[in-house]
């Protein structure tokens, strides 16, 4: 029997990943500041053992960081409804919105973030400014050079992301010049991208990066999504942002980054409609005409100025083993009155005597800076009643609104 030390197996991989000394001193600078919900999670103690012993944190910044077989009570799911004292303390509303009555958003801890009850998933957040997962893993992939375990090898080799999540990483992707992947749903086929020279004797797709729309974001340093990870490298992005802001000068925030990358790349406004709980009959008949009305049917136009240009059923054939996916998704493709792109993506779940559940995915590329600021239900708020009526959502299910946006 061989006894191992977890916390320091995980510790000596992420030291392999960033400057720890680095990352300790910009912890210290005045100015910063952060707080970290563990929610009462497994990942918890390997916070307190990285944030605060490894790289000086002080024990206020960090919340819940002490596992619960019951989680206390809550549902340890990293996101605006659940970990809602962490998106309060950022000065959030539950929409991700920014708090109109936050008088000073210095105030405010400059990071925020929060990991699930395994510790593989996370929520980002900046003062009064909540970053999308999609927009995340964006941000990580234009950032490279400031996360060691990428910059020391040349950069990424290659980048991954759900179908479902949205196209910024692709975007990003293109303009560095990066293999960009868009996969189905289940971090096996991050997996086998990731393991394509070492176990097929295929192409070196490492330094690599992945993520899901549902707060997972991970590198090939692991095989798995991995929360704290993700919130060393936007310390990291932060600390390589503030390199040449002086002591005492206002330091260069979250809000600051992401905005300058959508003024650069565009933004990508995005959100989920979820329809639970609809007799499984009724979810699979909207399913079904969606796919015979417009997938497998002609593309007429609605009259409306939000164009339906194509449908598909998106499926994946694997570019290391092979393998072949079907029906992972309906994805019906817009075009905008500006001229830029939107998409609506249905999947359906659970189908069970308990009902359904049916996923309603918005997306769309806005590339006006003066636009940017808008909440994404608003921005996305004409996209969602014109895709609604097109799948005669309210006619089959009964239902004239999502159970929950997210």
């Amino acid at each position: 029997v061989t006894i191992i030390d977890p916390y320091q197996n995980y510790l000596d991989a992420l030291k392999s990943c960033f400057d720890f000394e680095r990352l300790k001193e910009f912890g210290a600078r005045e100015g910063f500041s952060m707080v970290f919900d563990g929610m009462h999670g497994a990942g918890g103690p390997f916070a307190k053992r990285v944030l605060s012993e490894e790289l000086g944190l002080p024990p206020s910044s960090l919340l819940r960081c002490d596992p619960l077989s019951d989680f206390g009570g809550c549902h340890p799911d990293p996101n605006l409804t659940y970990a809602s004292e962490l998106v309060k303390r950022m000065g959030l509303l539950p929409d991700g919105g920014a708090d109109p009555s936050l008088d000073d958003v210095s105030t405010v801890p400059a990071l925020g973030a929060a990991n699930d009850g395994d510790g593989d998933r996370n929520l980002i957040a900046g003062a009064g400014f909540f970053v999308t997962p999609s927009d995340s893993m964006a941000l990580i992939c234009d950032n490279w050079e400031s996360i060691p375990q990428f910059a020391s090898k040349g950069g990424l080799n290659g980048v991954a992301r759900s179908m479902p999540s949205s196209a910024a990483l692709d975007v990003v992707a293109e303009a560095r010049g990066i293999p960009c992947f868009v996969t189905p749903t289940g971090w096996k086929f991050f997996g086998n991208l990731m393991s394509s020279k070492e176990s097929f004797d295929g192409k070196d797709y490492g330094p690599f990066l992945c993520g899901e729309e549902s707060f997972g974001t991970g590198s090939d340093h692991v095989r798995e999504k991995d929360g704290l990870w993700a919130v060393l490298a936007w310390m990291s992005i932060l600390s390589k942002a503030n390199e040449g802001v002086a002591d005492g000068e206002a330091l260069v925030g979250v809000k600051d980054i992401v905005t300058n990358h959508w003024a650069k790349y565009g933004r990508h406004f995005y959100c989920r409609y979820d329809y639970e709980g609809v007799d499984s009959d009724d979810a699979n008949q909207v399913m079904d005409t969606i796919r015979e009305k417009f997938v497998d049917g002609d593309i007429a136009s609605s009259g409306s100025d939000i164009k339906l240009v194509d449908a598909i059923e998106f499926s994946y054939t694997d570019p290391v083993d092979g393998s072949q996916t079907s029906k992972q998704g309906l994805i019906l493709s817009f075009q905008l009155p500006s001229g830029d792109p939107a998409r609506v993506v249905f999947r359906l779940s659970g189908t069970g005597s308990a009902g359904a559940t049916i996923r309603m995915y918005l997306e769309q590329y806005e590339k006006d800076p003066s636009k940017h600021d808008a909440s994404a239900p608003v921005a996305l708020k004409d996209l969602a009643e014109e895709a609604l009526k097109l799948v005669q959502m309210e006619e089959m299910t009964g239902r004239n609104a999502p159970t929950v946006i997210t």
